[in-house]
């Protein structure tokens, strides 16, 4: 593939300042509602008590862990389809998409295989000391929702399909239906027929079945210009497969690192009780709110990057990563500033003790606080070299990081030093720190630049 390492008046952008803002503004939006619909799941679950809002919270981190699993493929599939874009070989971008979606789709089959035979390790060993009723509530979310992860694998793959076309207002308006459905779900289940933690988890598998059936019937339409066969006749194409591996694989482990750490971090949140347990709940769901815009701008940087790599324009991808870089910065101090602002009114919804409360209360502003000065280079930038194939370094930097700061200080700093659920938040940033460190360095080296897929 030709290098182009100039950018002069002859040689014009591939996406203009319109183009990324139509990409940015309904990821964003996707990312909004479902951390809306997160939130609304702890609410609507709070009317329970404090052991359902703890066991379903518990069980969710497992579910976001599948999640970043399933992103991380889907992302691996996207770098691929986009550089084969930017390349202008359109058939092997169809290809490509053909082998994302059904890679994914058994991998997640014996994902679920796992969860349902694992249930009770997850329930009694992952999580440590949970009481009964926590217990219960955490067993029947798990029962119900775990059918939903293929139904998710295959939304995430084609989510990632029409982000590498520069579209994401469609998977935006699935998502929306597909939060919609769970919304008012939970509302007629909990509020109306009284099913407890049964009617957060029913709505959320039928949202996801209803999301994946659109996502498949829109993805096979002939009309775009990269979709997928509609036939159940499938071969895998070993080459493609590795590509999609080849990043999917490493940003996967990566991800799935750092959900684990949260969740192996959650048996220590647990031994500090039910009101240590439901303060990183309520805190977990709003802090999702802080990084939101920059989780939505580094899936753009995925597909804005791969396309300039695909082209051989590395001083485009150079320039892009620096401008979502930049709207990131702002995007995260606009949503921060605003939160701090709303911050006493929204945690009076969650109906919490004072000190629960208060424990949300700090952690909630010391999160927002590191969020504005150090996560886009500790998460964004890292999208980079997955777009130009370096998915190898942030994983290793990521699972390095993760097991040396995030989990050997949580214990150091939340129990020996006795910061309690805090200390645990504190040991998370000091790993956002270690890992911006690293990725600085790796993108002044120029190490992340590959030349083809």
């Amino acid at each position: 593939m030709k290098i182009k390492n100039n950018i002069n008046e002859e040689n014009k952008y591939l996406f203009t300042s319109r183009d990324l803002y139509k990409l940015i503004i309904p990821l964003v939006l996707e990312q909004l509602l479902e951390v809306i619909v997160g939130m609304s799941d702890s609410i609507m679950i709070a009317s329970v008590g404090e052991s359902a809002v703890s066991g379903v919270s518990l069980m969710d981190n497992i579910y976001i862990l599948l999640i970043n699993v399933f992103t991380a493929l889907a992302t691996g599939g996207a770098v691929v389809v986009g550089q084969y874009m930017g390349r202008k070989d359109i058939k092997k971008a169809r290809e490509s998409a053909n082998q994302l979606v059904w890679l994914m789709f058994f991998v997640s089959l014996g994902i679920m295989a796992l969860v349902y035979i694992g249930k009770e390790f997850i329930l009694t060993v992952v999580f440590g000391h949970i009481t009964k009723e926590v217990y219960n509530h955490a067993n029947t979310y798990l029962m119900i929702c775990s059918a939903s992860i293929p139904f998710l694998a295959v939304y995430n793959a084609g989510t990632a399909i029409f982000r590498a076309q520069m579209n994401s207002k469609t998977p935006m308006l699935v998502s929306c239906l597909m939060n919609v459905i769970n919304v008012f779900g939970n509302a007629i289940l909990i509020f109306g027929f009284k099913f407890e933690t049964a009617g957060v988890a029913i709505p959320t598998l039928v949202s996801r079945m209803v999301a994946a059936f659109v996502m498949l019937y829109l993805v096979t339409r002939k009309d775009l210009q990269i979709h997928i066969n509609k036939t159940l006749k499938f071969k895998f194409n070993k080459k493609l497969v590795r590509k999609i591996l080849h990043i999917g694989i490493p940003s996967g482990l990566e991800n799935s690192m750092f959900q684990l750490g949260k969740i192996l971090v959650l048996s220590l949140v647990a031994s500090f009780g039910t009101s240590a347990i439901a303060a990183n709940a309520v805190s977990s769901s709003l802090c999702n709110f802080e990084i939101l815009p920059g989780i939505a701008i580094g899936f753009a940087m995925v597909t804005v990057v791969s396309r300039c790599i695909g082209a051989g324009e590395i001083n485009q991808a150079k320039f892009f990563t620096k401008k979502l870089m930049k709207i990131c910065y702002m995007a995260l101090w606009g949503t921060n500033i605003i939160i701090f602002i709303l911050l006493p009114f929204i945690l009076k919804i969650y109906n919490l003790t004072s000190e629960t409360s208060e424990t949300a209360r700090n952690i909630i502003l010391y999160h927002g606080v590191c969020s504005m000065l150090i996560w886009p280079l500790s998460f964004t930038i890292s999208n980079t070299f997955r777009a130009g194939g370096d998915a190898q370094y942030p994983m290793i930097v990521g699972i390095v990081s993760m097991w040396t700061c995030r989990i050997a200080l949580s214990y150091v700093i939340g129990r020996n030093l006795g910061l309690g659920v805090f200390g645990v938040w504190v040991a998370m940033t000091i790993d956002w720190v270690v890992r911006t460190i690293f990725f600085v360095y790796r993108y002044f080296s120029g190490k992340w630049i590959k030349k083809a897929i």
